[in-house]
């Protein structure tokens, strides 16, 4: 052995023989790939919770304390729309609420009882003197946010300058674009575009006092989230005037100005889901593949876009999770088929296992589970099931196939087709396979569209959401994309190989350009938030489990912040907001700077105490 060592060392072209060995190593992977076999699943960052421990976010608010006076109006529409997303900002902050319509009940008399006070109307006429009492407890201590754009009227004016406002008119100004503080939002520090914007912020200038965190960008440079001292207590004011679930997490940063410390659970996670993929070779028109390559479909997808986007994902450190579709053929009746050709399936399948991915489950075709009362007109080109034995039977020869594909594989996330699921597949679903932990569908609603919030249902299936999609981008999902950073800290995206054969999503731009784009956002979010962590589909269910069970009980002191974090299991993120001081040491946990005096805490034990000068 010692010879054949002093043989080798003394070898004039060992390069040669490490290159040599490179290759063969690739050779080795590319023929299991071709081959069929299966390669084991990397050991999971975060796994699911036990059934059986998971409190879900609907048990653990009820368990809150009651801390912030919430006043609307169901009179005023906006004062509306502002609570509808106000409550589920509320419940996910894990903030205990006390809700008082003005339309209908007094004022509490005494403010002392809570901490916050935030104010959902734009007419402020129904409060009458109570404007004037939210001020004077202000004066002494307390903490008001005013989160809808006010109209100028008496009561309005009597305040104005208390809310650190040096001027104002009668007008609402135009906003096509808002500049955010780089301190104050991840993502911050650039102009973000309004996708149909209107007049929705009051004209108005500030005084000294007051401090901008965002403000238009045109040259009137209106603010548009600010805080103001007055006496011992604080106000802030939000004057963007959208109340939509794109923009839940500027108010959620909004908030976290109000008090010392503003904390509350995030869920720490970024997804990139592959729609369809594996599949067969999809269907559609590919001019602007042979425009651009000169090649089939199959190729393209085999030579071009699967490198590209595992380059993308090598690049910014991306785990795919791939859902997969048996066949694109449009069957209702519950008489499957199994799927012959099966070597894309195993290639690509085995591929996104072996970059450290994950497999999960689209749909035995792409039919939405949903039976006859589902009328989808002339909106989606879909058939309905026959009966529910025919969505069970489909459902069935899916997972038979994916065991057969990928045996040595748990797979748990299921994602509908279209993102449509029916009440009755939703049942399904729910009741008859136990190993799908996860349905991963729309954030925003949509036509026929299953639509969620990040939480644990009854049934104890986690509810994913995603938010954006696509390779183009547009504004709007720009704007969701940064607001999801800062309400939950987390970014769920997915695309479809089949994008770039319709032209409705971007396919005449040519994959080139759409590349581009999608290396942007990877690069904006990297940048934005390096601490985010890149998971798979079932690592995000995980981390979402522990983030909906969370509650934070808080405590302030001169120099310090104690924290008890209820239902902690093995860990925990939250934003922490040190609005006094800066932070000198923590017990329990590990703060990592997010932006200005934003940090993220993760939580090594149910208690946590930050001190600070």
């Amino acid at each position: 052995m010692a010879g054949l060592f002093k043989r080798v060392k003394a070898f004039q072209f060992k390069g040669i023989l490490v290159i040599l060995g490179c290759f063969l190593l690739m050779g080795a992977i590319l023929f299991a790939e071709r081959s069929g076999l299966s390669y084991r699943e990397r050991k999971k960052e975060l796994t699911y919770l036990d059934a059986d421990e998971v409190v879900t976010e609907e048990t653990a608010v009820r368990a809150l304390k009651t801390t912030c006076l919430v006043l609307m109006d169901t009179n005023q529409e906006n004062s509306v729309m502002a609570w509808e997303q106000f409550e589920q900002i509320f419940k996910d902050m894990k903030v205990g609420v006390n809700l008082v319509d003005v339309s209908r009940e007094r004022m509490p008399e005494n403010l002392s009882d809570y901490e916050t006070v935030v104010v959902l109307l734009c007419d402020l006429n129904p409060l009458k003197e109570s404007v004037l009492k939210i001020s004077d407890w202000v004066k002494e201590g307390g903490s008001a946010m005013f989160a809808l754009t006010l109209q100028k009227d008496t009561y309005v004016s009597i305040i104005e300058q208390k809310l650190g406002i040096a001027s104002s008119g009668y007008e609402e100004t135009m906003v096509n674009s808002i500049y955010f503080d780089r301190d104050f939002l991840i993502g911050g520090g650039m102009a973000y575009k309004i996708t149909d914007a209107y007049e929705s912020a009051w004209a108005v200038e500030l005084n000294q006092r007051a401090k901008a965190y965002a403000w238009a960008d045109d040259p009137s440079g209106v603010p548009l989230i600010w805080e103001t001292d007055y006496g011992n207590g604080k106000f802030v004011v939000d004057n963007f005037g959208l109340y939509e679930k794109a923009c839940r997490g500027f108010f959620a940063a909004s908030y976290s100005l109000l008090t010392d410390a503003g904390v509350y659970p995030v869920i720490n996670g970024s997804v990139f889901y592959l729609d369809d993929f594996p599949s067969p070779v999809p269907s559609g028109d590919g001019t602007y593949v042979k425009r651009d390559y000169g090649t089939s479909i199959a190729d393209f997808y085999t030579n071009i876009w699967w490198p590209d986007m595992i380059a993308l994902a090598t690049k910014h450190n991306v785990e795919y999770t791939g859902v997969m579709i048996e066949n694109y053929e449009d069957d209702t009746d519950g008489e499957v088929e199994r799927q012959e050709d099966v070597q894309r399936f195993q290639y690509f399948g085995n591929m996104i296992l072996h970059q450290g991915g994950e497999l999960g489950y689209h749909g035995y075709n792409h039919q939405p589970l949903s039976l006859s009362n589902t009328d989808y007109g002339d909106v989606l080109p879909y058939n309905t099931w026959t009966s529910f034995s025919a969505m069970e039977k489909a459902m069935e020869e899916l997972i038979s196939f994916g065991n057969e594909m990928f045996p040595e594989t748990a797979m748990s996330v299921y994602v509908p087709p279209s993102n449509v699921l029916s009440e009755e597949g939703r049942t399904l679903l729910g009741s008859m396979y136990p190993r799908i932990r996860t349905i991963a569908s729309n954030y925003f609603p949509g036509e026929y569209a299953y639509v969620q919030e990040f939480e644990v249902a009854e049934d104890g299936i986690v509810e994913q959401p995603r938010i954006i999609s696509g390779a183009i981008i547009d504004d709007y999902m720009q704007m969701a994309a940064l607001s999801e950073l800062n309400m939950h800290f987390v970014n769920t995206h997915f695309m479809h190989p089949d994008d770039l054969l319709d032209e409705d999503r971007g396919a005449a731009l040519g994959w080139e350009k759409l590349k581009k784009r999608l290396d942007e956002y990877m690069t904006w979010m990297n940048e934005s938030a390096p601490t985010l962590r890149n998971l798979t589909g079932s690592e995000l269910s995980g981390a979402i489990e522990r983030y909906g069970a969370l509650t934070v009980e808080k405590e302030i002191t001169d120099h310090e912040v104690h924290l008890h974090l209820g239902n902690f299991y093995d860990q925990a993120y939250l934003m922490v907001r040190l609005n006094k001081g800066t932070p000198l040491s923590v017990d329990g946990g590990e703060l990592t700077q997010a932006t200005g005096n934003l940090y993220l805490l993760s939580a090594q034990q149910e208690d946590v105490t930050i001190e600070f000068e």
